[in-house]
């Protein structure tokens, strides 16, 4: 395989998110402490990790999809790791170089791969999930690529040819109905399409939502009945694009839509909210006749992650954990801060989303670093407002945590909270196995054996189990 090599100049190609090029099978992998009995499943994590070198600018979004996934079992861990082989990877392994630029350097591919792939690669980078028997690597751009059981890849799945438009690298499962909930949006007409699938993974509900701008959608909300639909001004259409005018267009305004779940498009309500953005969002419930949403709020889009004009840890930067509460009577909304600094990633127990939940998690940068990432873990309760913080070695950093629930659980803390933590400076990393009721408490350190890159999004797969959300 080939490696980067006099790649252009970018943080995201070094330091703890350079990527990894080898593809490993690791049997037995050595654990400090002990695992539990109930943890017998596989956590999958999906990530960037470009094969070639990019034709220019490179962007983190831009990279191929790569699996990670630590099998926990009878007390032991092993671990493999896969590219996911797209086919626009697959055009470029055949030519032994990049064939697409990515949304830092906007290029058109040939036209014959163009008629194929489209304009920018499928990469299957951002999300991994389980539903309907299926592992499914997403990427908010295109349609799903299904893995088999050892995380090699079987193909695009576009729903029996029913699928159309793009597919979510954040669809949500309803662990009541067993329906997977999600949406596609685009720089075209229609900007936005809603579906639902059965658990069997069958498309049993599709529309389009009207939206006056193709804007970038990576995240949204459901509850018991809705869907909440955040309009966010982020504009991603091609023209304007090409034009080099700025993605982020706050006079164009931002609302929260909410959808019933199996309606029209048409029955959309909009409720107008500050400008802002939020690329990850905790969980929403209904209350009566009202609805409580809540998510890691940004003043503003910042995809290069270093927004010069914002200090996150400072007082009123608009930056943290908010609260979105929409009265579905009087048509109104209130936005409350939870908790401010610099934080993402938020989770909950999975069974949990879209019904009310009073914990949650998110990844949060505590003390400023050069390393990049996040320095801590910290568990909310939404109940009290007490939050509980883990503090990662010195030196390290880490993303997302997740919520593994103990089968034999009675409560919705019940369980474990998995994260990477990668030491900065020699790039060991470890699987944290946390205590889901104090997450300060290490049940148990697993010992990759490779540095792990900084990724994106993974899911705990319990053995047995048909989905997980997200």
């Amino acid at each position: 395989m080939a490696i980067i090599e006099d790649a252009p100049t970018s943080k995201f190609l070094t330091g703890a998110f350079a990527p990894v090029h080898d593809e490993l099978d690791v049997p037995e992998l050595r654990v400090t402490g002990t695992l539990p009995p109930q943890l017998d499943g596989v956590y999958l994590r999906n990530g960037s990790n470009p094969q070639f070198t990019p034709l220019g600018a490179y962007h983190w979004f831009d990279g191929d999809g790569m699996i990670h996934g630590v099998t926990l079992r009878d007390g032991k861990a092993s671990y493999r790791n896969r590219f996911v082989v797209t086919p626009g990877l697959r055009h470029e392994r055949a030519a032994g170089h990049a064939l697409f630029g990515g949304i830092a350097n906007i290029v058109f591919p040939p036209a014959e791969l163009m008629d194929e792939c489209g304009m920018f690669k499928n990469a299957a980078n951002t999300n991994v999930i389980r539903h309907a028997g299926k592992i499914l690597a997403l990427w908010e751009g295109g349609f799903p690529t299904e893995l088999d059981d050892r995380l090699e890849t079987v193909g695009l799945w576009d729903m029996g040819g029913k699928l159309e438009g793009a597919f979510t690298a954040h669809p949500k499962w309803d662990a009541r109905t067993g329906e997977l909930v999600f949406f596609g949006y685009g720089g075209s007409h229609p900007f936005l399409r809603h579906h639902v699938a059965d658990a069997a993974g069958n498309l049993t509900h599709s529309t389009i939502v009207e939206i006056p701008h193709g804007v970038m959608m990576h995240d949204f909300l459901t509850t018991a009945r809705y869907s909440l639909i955040f309009d966010l001004p982020a504009v991603i259409e091609l023209e304007h694009m090409m034009s080099g005018a700025k993605m982020w267009q706050p006079d164009y305004g931002a609302r929260i839509g909410v959808l019933p779940r199996h309606g029209s498009g048409d029955q959309v309500r909009w409720f107008e909210i500050d400008p802002c953005y939020v690329f990850h969002f905790l969980n929403a419930w209904e209350e009566g006749d009202r609805i409580v949403a809540i998510g890691c709020r940004m003043p503003s889009i910042d995809l290069a992650f270093e927004d010069a004009k914002v200090d996150p840890f400072a007082d009123g930067s608009g930056v943290g954990l908010t609260r979105w509460t929409l009265d579905l009577a009087t048509g109104t909304c209130t936005e409350e801060r939870i908790a401010g600094g610099p934080q993402d990633f938020p989770r909950v127990n999975d069974d949990l989303v879209g019904y009310p939940s009073r914990f949650g998690h998110a990844s949060a940068m505590l003390q400023r670093s050069d390393i990049g990432g996040f320095d801590a873990v910290v568990q909310y309760d939404l109940a009290t407002g007490n939050r509980t913080v883990k503090h990662l070695r010195p030196g390290t950093t880490t993303g997302e945590a997740v919520f593994a629930a103990n089968p034999e659980g009675t409560d919705e803390r019940n369980g474990w909270v998995l994260t990477y933590e990668i030491d900065g400076a020699t790039g060991a990393t470890d699987l944290l196995v946390l205590d889901g009721h104090d997450i300060t408490v290490e049940v148990a350190r697993v010992h990759l054996p490779r540095r792990i890159p900084m990724g994106f999004h993974g899911n705990w797969l319990p053995r047995g189990g048909s989905s997980v959300p997200r």
